[in-house]
Formats: C-alpha cells, structure tokens, sequence
C-alpha cells in the first residue's frame, strides 16, 4: 500500500511540476533559483559549523 501511495505522490509531483514549467517559465526559474540558493545557505552554515567544531567551540 505504501509502494502505491509512493508512486502518487511522485507523479502528482511531476505533474505539478511540469504544469508550472509550461505555464509560467519565469516563476518556474525563480522557483529553481530559490531552491539552489537553500542549498548553498544549507552548505555554507554546515562548513561554519563544522569551522566552529574544529576550533574546539569557541
């Protein structure tokens, strides 16, 4: 049962996914340009904790 629900989920994602990008490009893009710039806040806060780890948390 989880296995299907799984399989719905993603294609319902897709779906909506493709929807926006043939809709609406630009948001599409801006929606793309948010996610990445998470990730690189993501990375950059787990390399300063690390930093603050290695100099023993000061």
């Amino acid at each position: 049962m989880a296995v299907n629900a799984k399989k719905v989920a993603v294609y319902v994602l897709v779906v909506f996914v493709s929807y926006v990008i043939i809709t609406d490009p630009e948001k599409a893009a801006d929606y793309v340009l948010i996610g990445f710039q998470g990730i690189s806040d993501a990375a950059r806060a787990l390399g300063d904790f690390a930093t603050w780890v290695a100099d023993g948390g000061k």
